[in-house]
């Protein structure tokens, strides 16, 4: 009688549940009408257009997070995590640098030397060591072998000379610097101001050998590791320094002021090579070799593909200078499978003549960032590349977005559906770059389709959501937006405006402030003014990016008061070549009677660069930097019309 009862209370139960279950769904089913009926469809319609991207892109980030985290529980550095790369496969290629062939062992016994040189010679956690060379396995060598001590060393643009050059070794604070033997005469010319500065010389022929050894300034740092140890060394110096510590100092424009320091900590080492092997599922592709062309001082070239050597074990092939002419060549010898750009590079490679190897080769992925909308499809097509992984991501930044799906001129993506899962956002700013606030004091968030600055949510002491910043601590703090979405929050400003569509896609626009974009290199304005008004007696000059048919990104101009003596052109270019980069040398003059200097000041160069440099619109006297005379020429209508269509090289 018991069970009877019991098993009928059980059977009224489950009715019972069954019932409200069923109202429930019914409930839930008037709901979804009433949503529907008033709009609501329109969620429907972004799933429809994002979601599955955002899976998939949620699963690669899912394991993204999972190593970065791993690493931190086990408090890795990237030394040691390329120790354990080392173990796993110690003769298995590591680069290949024009012909040579550097294992993973070589690479490690020639790190322990540096390590242990230095060492010895009495270097300490935390201080800094500038490393200006050109690219070469020895390059790499040497940062990783500074960094198994603890010291820090900061990655110089290899293109710079003069006053540009002393200014990145004295923004980093550096203690010594390694220099390749072929820039023996640029480190002598500044010799007498790095008093303070340690000077090494490694590389170079057998002239500038000679001369290395003949300065008692300078030490010949090829000839004092070979004597030293490969042994690792010692684990109380390994242990010296955590995830959490600086690895590298990188330099970058940003939007503002002269080349600074930025931070890159092992965690942050971790999250951009990571970033790159996951998002864009490296692992797919077996016994993946990639061939990186880009300079090893920059972010990309220099972390993200060394990085995957380091972390992954990927052969990393790399040159001295990228070659248009053998591009291909490289890819088809060392049956590279993936490969890396910037904008510039798929130009060039589009502009050069076709070559059985461009359809040769075996590249199935080609990642980067700058590769432009106009010719994504034709870049694709001629050279057949499968798959394309643009991305966007500031150097010191906290926040990157990848196109993981090959979205033509995309730079990346957000979730529109789970904004909260990855926290990146687009802001309204004004002309000047000032953030625009609402009524409640918060930052204005952008529609689809409007232009903003791209700004990533800041997290204290999280290894991918933290923001390292400069080592200049003021610059750091010109690049943090307080208030931004709730009362006391704090977001990375990146000083670049994008827009993006209704399912999340974000595309570029353009650099905020006083930079621009040339040859792949950032240019800072207020730096090249400083150089100009110092050749011209601190003549008044204002410099700006201009927009040229056919070209990746804006060249320099020039607007300067015109010397009462008149400006001998040659002598000018002479001077500005010995203090600056060729990528900042300004590409058109505008000689002008006076310039307004008043608060209106930022209104007159907005006005001169919508101006340009058209002689039909100015009055003033132009020149033109002629590339294959190497001067300056009268801008006149007829070399403006060569230059708009095209017929005159740049």
């Amino acid at each position: 009688m018991r069970v009877a009862l019991r098993i009928l209370s059980y059977s009224l139960l489950l009715l019972a549940w069954s019932h409200s279950l069923i109202a429930g769904f019914q409930a839930s089913a008037w709901a979804l009408v009433v949503y529907l009926l008033t709009g609501g469809q329109y969620t429907f319609y972004l799933v429809w257009g994002s979601l599955l991207r955002d899976l998939r892109g949620a699963f690669r980030y899912i394991r993204l997070l999972s190593l970065v985290y791993y690493y931190q529980k086990l408090n890795l550095t990237v030394p040691q995590a390329f120790a354990k790369t080392v173990n796993r496969h110690p003769n298995k290629t590591a680069i290949i640098f024009e012909g040579q062939e550097w294992t993973f062992k070589d690479l490690e016994d020639y790190s322990n030397r540096v390590a242990n040189y230095f060492l010895r010679a009495g270097y300490k956690p935390g201080q800094c060591i500038a490393l200006f060379m050109e690219n070469r396995p020895e390059y790499v060598g040497l940062w990783l072998g500074c960094s198994k001590i603890g010291l820090v060393p900061a990655l110089i643009n290899s293109n710079l000379a003069g006053q540009s050059l002393l200014h990145s070794i004295n923004a980093a604070c550096a203690r010594g610097m390694i220099f390749g033997g072929e820039y023996f005469e640029i480190v002598k010319e500044l010799e007498s101001s790095l008093s303070d500065v340690e000077l090494f010389a490694s590389g170079g022929g057998d002239s500038t050998k000679s001369l290395v050894q003949d300065d008692s300034s300078i030490v010949d740092l090829d000839m004092e590791i070979v004597n030293s140890s490969v042994e690792a060394v010692p684990q109380s110096v390994q242990t010296c320094t955590n995830f959490n510590d600086k690895l590298l100092y990188i330099f970058t424009s940003g939007t503002t002021g002269l080349p600074k320091a930025a931070v890159i900590k092992n965690s942050r080492f971790y999250f951009y090579c990571a970033g790159m092997y996951y998002m864009n599922d490296l692992a797919s592709i077996s016994n993946l070799v990639l061939y990186d062309p880009l300079p090893l001082y920059h972010s990309t070239g220099g972390v993200v593909g060394i990085g995957l050597m380091m972390v992954f074990g990927t052969t990393v092939v790399i040159r001295k200078k990228f070659s248009v002419r053998n591009f291909w060549t490289d890819c088809c010898k060392y049956n590279c499978n993936a490969a890396q750009y910037i904008g510039e590079i798929c130009r060039y490679l589009l502009s050069a003549p076709e070559n059985p190897e461009e359809r040769k080769h075996n590249v199935q992925l080609m990642f980067g960032n700058g590769l432009r909308p106009q010719i994504w499809d034709l870049f694709v097509r001629r050279f057949n590349i499968k798959r394309v992984g643009e991305f966007y991501g500031a150097t010191e930044g906290n926040s990157s977005v990848v196109n993981i799906d090959g979205k033509q001129g995309a730079v990346g993506f957000t979730s529109v559906l789970f904004p909260f899962v990855y926290p990146v956002r687009l802001i309204k700013v004004n002309e000047n770059g000032d953030v625009m606030r609402g009524k409640n004091g918060l930052c204005v968030q952008c529609k689809p389709g409007e232009p903003g600055e791209f700004i990533g949510k800041i997290v204290k002491n999280h290894p991918s959501r933290g923001f390292d910043g400069y080592v200049d601590k003021e610059a750091t703090e010109k690049k943090i937006a307080h208030d931004v979405m709730c009362k006391g929050d704090m977001w990375f400003r990146s000083g670049d405006l994008l827009i993006m569509d209704e399912f999340g896609w974000m595309y570029f626009v353009d650099r905020m402030g006083d930079t621009f974009r040339w040859r792949g290199e950032n240019v800072s304005t207020i730096e090249v003014e400083a150089v100009l008004s110092t050749v011209l007696d601190q003549q008044d000059t204002i410099v700006y990016g201009v927009e040229v048919p056919g070209v990746e990104g804006r060249c320099g101009m020039a607007c300067i008061v015109a010397p009462s003596g008149g400006l001998d052109l040659a002598s000018f270019l002479a001077a500005v070549k010995k203090q600056l980069p060729s990528y900042a040398t300004p590409i058109f003059l505008r000689l002008v009677q006076h310039l307004d200097l008043t608060g209106t000041f930022k209104l007159k160069k907005i006005v001169m660069q919508q101006e340009g440099y058209n002689p039909n619109v100015i009055q003033d006297q132009m020149f033109f930097l002629d590339a294959v005379k190497g001067a300056y020429r009268q801008l006149d209508k007829c070399l403006y019309n060569d230059i708009i269509e095209m017929r005159c090289r740049l």
